[in-house]
């Protein structure tokens, strides 16, 4: 097995808690010069002296992406903004966007990170990475574009759409590893089969880095099945740096949090208390390797687990369970919580359907209604009885797993639409009054 940096990948449990507890008082300390925490520490009497041990983390009260939008834009900062030298944001389209700053140090830990993740699944200096992430504002470009190039990948930094142009890079340029959406992967590969090329024996390609969009095993695997290569699901988000907060070894059972950089508890989102190991709650994170813009038990709202025991790889930082969904992304149908993640992980289990589908829920007289609309595959028939049954069989296991029956309506392969970026996979249309 071998490792980016073995001596802090597989650091004892003992000795990587008393790194985090040194880095998180250092961390603490500096975030004294931050407008927006320097009042929070003064209001519950937060020192770096008042952290003995990282239960004690639970002294500091949450922050919120609302925290972030009220702080707008540099009221987060702890180190003066001529000392920053890059800024994200979101799109802003609910408000002000949430920004986070950089220092170079910060980016070039970042860069690091990205870096560690892909080499830990096999990725090296030898390989031709192709990035159809977007850059700009967005983290997932340029997170991966810094990570490749420190890991000393020849990179190709395609951004996001137009996918015969990717199908190009990747065929001329020997690519042998793409960044991509879930969703997209799978669009990437039934153009490439629709222009006569089967990427399992005319490209290269052998790894992929999948991420930020929540997606379910059976779609990891019919993405590795249809472009022939291995898939390792990526977590990050833009107030963590971005892409690399974690990810998965070649055991592809559980995504390693770097727990050298950031601090992970799982919570009840409703009670707001600690959960047991194994069990399912809102992940909150809390830089402690970042100077200018530190963040301390920020509420992700990202549904997970960590794993329990320890993982073949040798790695000894905690594993996160794939993403259930997120807190805020829950559906509330008849009573019943549910996600759009278990919708998917039933549909991807067909082969007579595609990879394209939309969840509509919408008020029908008095009662609030679900339509799933699925695309069929190459394998479409127009023969009524076998589509009868192909809809019945699909509606019954997706009640045995929500709990309702919802309404299923299968149609023609191209009928949905198509994006480039994030798949819009829920329409809510019902009356809020």
């Amino acid at each position: 097995m071998e490792y980016w940096q073995k001596d802090i990948e597989t650091m004892n449990r003992e000795d990587l808690a008393k790194l985090q507890l040194e880095r998180l008082k250092k961390t603490i300390e500096a975030a004294g010069n931050s407008p927006f925490y320097s009042k929070i520490f003064k209001e519950n009497g937060i020192t770096a002296d008042s952290i003995q041990s990282l239960d004690d983390l639970q002294k500091i009260p949450f922050t919120t992406k609302d925290d972030l939008r009220n702080n707008y834009p540099y009221g987060m900062a702890a180190i003066p903004i001529k000392d920053c030298v890059r800024i994200h944001s979101s799109s802003g389209t609910t408000g002000n966007p949430t920004v986070v700053l950089h220092s170079a140090k910060d980016l070039d830990q970042w860069a690091n990170q990205v870096a560690r993740c892909m080499y830990m699944v096999g990725i090296r200096n030898t390989d031709v990475f192709q990035n159809t992430s977007g850059y700009g504002m967005f983290t997932g470009g340029l997170g991966f574009q810094y990570g490749a190039e420190k890991l000393g990948c020849l990179t190709v930094p395609a951004a996001a759409g137009n996918t015969k142009r990717q199908i190009k890079f990747i065929t001329d340029f020997g690519t042998t590893c793409l960044h991509i959406i879930p969703s997209y992967a799978t669009r990437l590969a039934e153009v490439m089969y629709e222009m006569g090329l089967d990427p399992r024996r005319d490209t290269q390609l052998h790894t992929v880095c999948i991420g930020a969009e929540p997606h379910s095993e059976e779609q990891r695997r019919r993405i590795e099945q249809l472009l022939g290569v291995k898939a390792y699901n990526c977590f990050g988000m833009s107030e963590m740096n971005g892409p690399g907060v974690a990810f998965e070894c070649t055991e592809q059972n559980g995504l390693h949090i770097w727990e050298d950089n950031v601090i992970v508890e799982i919570i009840d989102p409703v009670t707001l208390q600690p959960v047991k190991e194994g069990e399912v709650g809102e992940m909150i994170l809390t830089t402690i390797n970042r100077e200018a813009m530190p963040l301390f038990r920020y509420r992700t709202r990202d549904l997970t687990c960590v794993l329990p025991g320890e993982c073949p790889c040798g790695r000894t930082h905690k594993r996160l369970a794939r993403f259930k969904g997120r807190s805020d992304d829950m559906i509330i149908l008849k009573g019943v919580n549910l996600f759009p993640i278990q919708i998917e992980k039933i549909l991807m289990q067909f082969k007579e359907l595609g990879s394209n589908y939309l969840i509509t829920i919408e008020t029908v007289g008095n009662n609030d209604e679900m339509l799933i609309e699925v695309e069929l595959s190459d394998l479409f028939t127009d023969d009524y009885s076998v589509l009868q049954r192909l809809t019945k069989e699909i509606t019954r296991q997706l009640k045995d797993e929500l709990l309702l029956t919802p309404h299923l309506k299968l149609v023609a392969k191209g009928s949905l639409p198509v994006q480039d970026g994030k798949a819009v996979r829920v329409k809510d249309l019902r009356k809020l009054c």
